[in-house]
């Protein structure tokens, strides 16, 4: 084999970039692709907020004319500013099982972020931890869940042979709505009526309100994960991104905001997992029909994805946690839903991982984000 890595420039590359992993996996049971416009729209850097402070290089790895991996070298700086760090990060990486062709790439990628003066190389982040993270590297036997990265199992030796060593494990739990704890729901009730009586409520998000409510979790989001390891704030232009994004996939019955007063403390939200059904989307292309397929059955979906979960850290270990869970299975069951994940928890985040195991969750899929000096 000949391997030659090119930088990606034109917009033919960059849709072969996108088109590469939908190739590769064109035969795995398991993999959904993502959807082509939103992945088109990542590198965009006009569009993409990201690139407002970030930069990013795109490689593709080539035998011949063949295309035989990809990945992406970032530059984010906030990261860096937030945890006075000094750390370049590799993402949207695959490949073909060939470790000439990964070293190929994570030379290139390394030597580029070297020479923006970096001393550490860390991923995959699809650009951010605030994006898609994580290579798997067990639970290879379900189909990922809405907003959740999947690779081949020997993508970890890919990467561990090049030297990069564990920096974090990103956990997600599955919870079976007919196997949900009944005490852990009982128990979750009575808390509810306990805060209730000291002025602290959980209600569902109004989509009515949605700018004040997406302002209140903006809020919510940046103060409870500012400590979490690997957290980056969200821009006003990321945050308004997202939002706009997710706005006609959010289900106000699986949305919650608990509030002290008119004070917004924390906040859940759970999507449905259309993963269902953009698994069949050749390409993940929308366009002609695929478009109604996805806005017809969305509320046909038998399972949830729990996104997002936050409380405030003055108002935490009060129960208000157990009561988002508690809600999100009680709709669930009310719906005859399967069950949801709750996904990503970091293995250091012992209550999260205490509440998703209390309700009898199972820790079925494993992501690790890798690190290694340059």
């Amino acid at each position: 084999m000949s391997v030659s890595i090119l930088e990606v420039s034109s917009k033919r590359e960059i849709k072969n970039f996108i088109d590469f992993a939908h190739d590769l996996y064109a035969d795995d049971a398991y993999y959904v692709p993502e959807l082509y416009l939103a992945q088109k729209e990542m590198f965009d850097t006009k569009k993409y907020p990201f690139y407002e402070y970030g930069e990013v290089k795109n490689f593709l790895a080539y035998d011949g004319d063949r295309i035989v991996g990809r990945i992406s070298a970032i530059s984010n700086p906030r990261y860096n500013q937030y945890h006075s760090s000094n750390v370049g990060f590799f993402g949207f990486f695959d490949c073909i099982n060939s470790t000439e062709v990964s070293t190929a790439l994570f030379e290139k990628a390394s030597t580029y972020l070297k020479s923006k003066g970096f001393d550490q190389v860390m991923g995959p982040t699809n650009f951010s931890t605030n994006e898609t993270a994580g290579l798997l590297i067990n639970g290879f036997e379900n189909s990922p869940k809405i907003m959740m990265t999947y690779n081949a199992p020997y993508y970890e030796h890919l990467v561990e042979q090049y030297g990069f060593k564990k920096e974090m494990d990103l956990y997600a739990y599955y919870i079976k709505s007919n196997e949900a704890s009944e005490k852990y729901l009982s128990l979750s009730n009575k808390l509810e009526e306990r805060l209730q009586s000291k002025g602290i409520s959980v209600r569902n998000l109004n989509p009515k309100d949605w700018k004040n409510e997406v302002a209140k979790v903006k809020k919510i989001y940046n103060s409870a994960w500012e400590k979490n390891w690997g957290f980056v704030p969200f821009t006003d232009a990321e945050f308004k991104h997202l939002a706009d994004g997710l706005k006609l996939l959010v289900d106000k019955d699986f949305a919650y905001v608990a509030e002290k007063g008119d004070e917004a403390v924390g906040f859940s939200i759970s999507l449905p997992n259309i993963n269902e059904i953009t698994k069949n989307f050749k390409k993940g292309r929308l366009f002609p029909f695929n478009i109604l397929k996805l806005l017809l059955n969305k509320k046909k979906v038998n399972s949830v994805r729990i996104v997002a979960s936050g409380v405030v850290e003055e108002f935490r270990m009060k129960g208000i946690e157990a009561i988002f869970f508690a809600k999100n299975i009680a709709e669930a069951r009310k719906r005859k839903l399967d069950g949801g994940e709750a996904s990503w928890i970091l293995e250091s985040n012992g209550p999260m991982r205490a509440a998703a195991e209390k309700l009898n969750g199972q820790l079925y899929k494993t992501y690790r984000l890798y690190s290694k000096p340059l």
